[in-house]
């Protein structure tokens, strides 16, 4: 892998989509031995897609009372279920927390014996169950009741336990299951994560949740990655070459280098600010072209003016794509005012790349 196609990790690629529409499927060839299983596979997609589609056009003021209470919430949104909900509660309470809504996981059953002691005043309770009947979540309901925690049902029915004892019951509705047998949580659990996931992002964007707010949440990983700022990995000032525009090239030369190496020196004027760059390549150049007499003058007189820079404070991403465009290796960043703070050397972001991804073997011929 090379270094350019290293930085392309930094990239950002909107999903594909088609142009009959996002939810639109090609059609198998017919006659093909896979077709009763692509054709089943079609089924159970279209069946959980329009369950949560009919889900979004049933929404009401239940959901909306909802978010208010999660929005108001100072403590943590407390989420539970038990079974396949209990798994679909763990994700809603992962998405919760990390887009800016504090939150964990309680198993009822644990909860019964002893755990329940992690609920404060100021929680909130978000209890999962489709049936609303779910004997290990009524059975607990009453005990938050009674320390005062507001409960926000997720459930397919008004008239359950669940429903009548929370504060708020936002409803999924009746609904067959995509297993053959109808038995198998399948289509209710989509929903019900597909619920939560609203819930958490619609509270998260009336909290003005930030991408700097994700990113502190977030700093690993590829979606890390596209959040970090140019300041993550820059050399900072202190640890950059750097000159007057009045020195010579072989005084800046034989300076000793910085701890890391890089191939570029910044050149400052007087009052701080950036009047150029002078790089490995450009030294290489005077030599080549045997300007041998400007090894002894000025570095401003051969140095490139105005150089490309970036504002402190860019996104990495936005800057590989600058590195990229412009193909150059060493791009400075500065302050408001011109001055540099530091240099993003492309040699640094190879580092950001996953090892097993630097050394991937050549594809094998066909």
């Amino acid at each position: 892998m090379s270094i350019r196609d290293s930085l392309r990790l930094f990239e950002v690629h909107p999903a594909p989509r088609r142009a009959d529409g996002p939810t639109a499927v090609p059609a198998a060839p017919t006659g093909a031995p896979d077709d009763p299983i692509l054709g089943h596979a079609r089924e159970v997609l279209r069946a959980e897609a329009a369950a949560v589609h009919d889900a979004a056009a049933c929404l009401d003021g239940a959901f909306a009372r909802a978010v208010r209470l999660l929005e108001a919430c100072t403590g943590n949104v407390v989420v539970c279920g038990i079974g396949k909900a209990g798994i679909v509660a763990r994700k809603i309470s992962a998405t919760l927390a990390s887009t800016g809504t504090p939150s964990h996981f309680l198993h009822p059953t644990e909860a019964m014996h002893g755990d329940i002691g992690v609920l404060r005043g100021d929680d909130l309770l978000l209890a999962l169950s489709q049936s609303g009947e779910t004997e290990e979540i009524t059975r607990l309901v009453p005990h938050v009741r009674a320390r005062g925690v507001p409960i926000v049902a997720l459930t397919g029915r008004a008239d359950s336990t669940l429903a009548r004892a929370a504060d708020v019951a936002v409803l999924s509705g009746r609904m067959r299951e995509a297993c053959p047998l109808g038995l198998a949580p399948s289509t209710s659990t989509t929903v019900l994560l597909a619920l939560g996931d609203a819930l958490a992002l619609v509270t998260s964007a009336r909290r003005s949740f930030t991408p700097d707010d994700f990113h502190a949440r977030h700093p690993g990983g590829s979606l890390g990655r596209q959040l970090m700022r140019v300041e993550d990995t820059m050399r900072t000032l202190d640890r950059c070459r750097t000159a007057s525009v009045a020195d010579t090239v072989r005084q800046v030369f034989a300076r000793p280098l910085p701890a890391r190496r890089t191939g570029a020196v910044m050149i400052l004027d007087g009052d701080g600010t950036l009047a150029g760059i002078f790089t490995d390549s450009d030294l290489a150049r005077l030599f080549e072209r045997r300007t041998d007499a400007a090894i002894d003058g000025p570095i401003g007189a051969v140095m490139t003016r105005h150089p490309t820079t970036i504002p402190a404070g860019t996104l990495l991403r936005d800057a590989v794509a600058l590195l990229e465009s412009r193909r150059v290796s060493e791009l400075p960043v500065v302050d408001a005012a011109g001055r540099p703070t530091g240099l993003l050397d492309i040699v640094d972001l190879v580092g950001l790349v996953p090892p097993e991804l630097v050394d991937l073997p050549a594809p094998r011929a066909a």
